[in-house]
């Protein structure tokens, strides 16, 4: 009995054709990019040009690419959509990211479909509609917990994507509205103005103050190293990384650190494979701890706990390295066992919790010659590092190859010499080196040496995708080959083998609606549903929806409404909680940023906070920010 075999995709965030050409060196089986419009991170936009050329690369490992094409659109950008899904499928991408649902009532490629994280999938009857209306793979909510996650994957045989690295939005993805009431400026659309990073005062029904200028919606950033192994067996597939508009050591640092574990776990099990062709090898020991991040939590994984919110500063602070011992005119020194070198950056929160730092010009052991020494820093303050010089200098350089295991067999015939490449994919080539009379006629002087000679340099393939596994001679004599032929014929043979594995990848299908769908789960939509277009509530109203209001963005909310929705709860956090201390109510509570107030209401039943306001006078959408460029036809 042959033993299925799950593939286990590691998929990783692209700024542009450069940046997801290095997340495949280093790894990942599949990356998502923005397409020139319509994703929903504004100025991670790329053109077509440059989609196809990352595709061509990715397509030689059999690794895909994903372009977000996941904002809400309105009515007059929905041909130029339709047009860029196009656009997109002749140019090799692989599945389409989408939030709207007016997309699948257009006549789109036949492109696999992929749910985009903004449709809000928490539960089991949500991804089953979608599977129903025709999705392949569905990005669930960051906030889902494992036994959550389970629970969808035994009700659906959808491939269902995780966020397992990156920065956490504290609402629902979807569920966001904060941005537009405030400045027009739309999530739903990919121009969030992340006011969840801001400062907040938190006052209570009674007027007290229970925290002052602490970034109360800030979460730390998501790290589910941990609990890898645990989301692969309750059924998740693909690992999402977070960040298209991260930088590139990011990319390098964090794709290869969870590369690394998802091959253990894949050596350690033979149930599962690589999504994906070809193993990478770094320079570098990755440590995702070195890179950018607000500090690290999984999050709801394990359900909830405390201690998950970046409440003190959204900036990345860095590794804890030791206290200041000694203050000097223009030097520091440091209690620490710690190594320093000349570019590192060093940091500190001061006396009113902000956080300064210092670059460090140069380094004598233990003491440092900082850049500029604050006024506020003082000896038995604790410093942080976050800028590893060292470390950072190693990811600027090549710091991965990725290699797919070849066999070459070098077979004699009667007039010619035959190379045929096979690849782990079993992609085959064959070159033919006709015999003459100088190839192939005479014996070598030295066989053995010779032979050894003939398969050494057959085996190399130095700056090609490939590396040998095996090689292979079938000959009935050690015949003299010149070394200069034999290095065209293999130089041949890889060339063609690399062209056949691009023409053969498997880009993979659409997948049909079913013909009898379950009905949407709900039979009202409110504004939260995001509908802003007329396919949109076409498709919903073919499922079964009754009543269909617009989305927040088309401006006809009046008054006060939930602009968040989180799972992240304030009276937990500084222990309020009513179902945790028995005598205390759920009253609301108040957010203050300057001038503005924000209500929460808690509604313990379903363990969620809203973050209540109004739309801002004269506040508009911008329609304009997101259209296509030129390249998209």
């Amino acid at each position: 009995m042959t033993r299925i075999q799950h593939p286990l995709e590691l998929l990783a965030p692209a700024k542009n054709a450069d940046f997801g050409i290095e997340a495949i060196k280093h790894g990942a089986d599949a990356v998502y990019i923005g397409g020139p419009a319509f994703g929903a991170r504004y100025g991670a936009g790329n053109d077509v040009a440059e989609i196809r050329r990352l595709c061509d690369f990715a397509h030689r490992f059999r690794a895909k690419v994903f372009v977000a094409l996941n904002t809400i659109l309105h009515d007059d950008e929905l041909e130029d959509s339709r047009q860029l899904a196009w656009q997109l499928y002749e140019a090799g991408v692989d599945a389409l990211i989408i939030q709207d649902m007016g997309l699948l009532e257009l006549d789109l490629p036949p492109i696999q479909l992929h749910a985009s994280t903004q449709t809000d999938i928490r539960n089991p009857a949500k991804a089953r509609f979608l599977e129903d209306a025709g999705f392949s793979q569905i990005v669930l909510a960051r906030e889902m917990s494992i036994a959550e996650v389970r629970q969808v994957a035994d009700a659906t045989t959808l491939a269902l994507e995780y966020f397992v690295h990156g920065a956490l939005c504290v609402a629902y993805s979807g569920q966001c509205f904060i941005s537009h009431a405030h400045t027009g400026r739309s999530a739903n659309r990919g121009e969030c103005s992340q006011a969840c990073r801001l400062p907040y005062t938190l006052v209570d029904d009674k007027g007290k103050t229970i925290t002052e200028n602490q970034h109360l919606l800030s979460m730390k950033d998501n790290n589910q190293s941990d609990n890898l192994r645990a989301l692969v067996e309750a059924g998740v597939s693909s690992f999402k990384i977070e960040g298209r508009l991260k930088d590139l050591s990011y990319v390098k640092n964090i794709t290869a650190h969870y590369r690394t574990l998802l091959d253990e776990i894949i050596a350690a099990d033979p149930r599962y494979v690589r999504a994906a062709s070809g193993h990478s090898t770094f320079t570098f020991t990755p440590q995702p701890e070195k890179t950018f991040n607000r500090g690290y939590t999984d999050y709801f994984a394990n359900d909830r706990q405390d201690d998950i919110g970046a409440f003190d500063s959204p900036a990345f602070v860095g590794e804890p390295i030791g206290e200041v011992a000694e203050i000097g005119d223009g030097w520091l020194t440091v209690n620490t066992g710690e190594t320093f070198h000349n570019g590192d950056g060093v940091c500190f929160h001061d006396a009113h919790g902000d956080v300064q730092g210092m670059r460090i010009n140069r380094v004598d052991g233990k003491k440092l010659f900082p850049m500029d020494i604050p006024a506020d820093l003082s000896e038995g303050t604790t410093l942080f590092r976050n800028r590893d010089q060292e470390f950072e200098r190693a990811l600027e350089k090549d710091s991965a190859d990725r290699r797919v295991a070849i066999k070459a067999v070098f077979a004699e015939q009667a007039d010619a010499f035959v190379l045929t490449l096979s690849d782990e994919d079993q992609v085959s080539v064959a070159v033919t080196l006709p015999r003459d009379e100088r190839i192939g006629r005479e014996l070598a002087q030295n066989p053995e040496a010779t032979l050894a000679k003939l398969k050494e340099n057959l085996g190399k393939f130095g700056n090609t995708m490939f590396v040998a596994e095996a090689v292979e001679l079938q000959l009935s004599q050690a015949w003299f080959l010149p070394v200069g032929v034999i290095n065209a014929l293999r130089r041949e043979a890889a060339e063609k083998l690399e062209a056949a594995r691009i023409a053969s990848h498997p880009r993979p299908p659409r997948a049909a609606p079913a013909a009898n769908p379950v009905p949407y789960p709900q039979d009202e939509l409110t504004y939260l549903g995001n509908v802003f277009n007329s396919k949109a509530r076409a498709f919903y109203e073919k499922h079964g929806v009754r009543l269909i209001d617009e989305a927040y963005e088309a401006g006809n909310e009046k008054g006060m409404v939930s602009l968040m929705i989180t799972r992240h709860c304030l009276r937990y956090s500084f222990n309020l909680c009513p179902k945790e201390v028995k005598h205390l109510k759920p009253d609301p509570m108040t957010l203050i940023n300057g001038n503005e107030k924000l209500i929460l209401k808690f509604d313990c039943k379903a363990c969620e906070m809203h973050v209540i306001g109004k739309m801002k006078k004269g506040v508009t959408l911008n329609l304009g920010s997101i259209r296509p460029t030129a390249s998209c036809g």
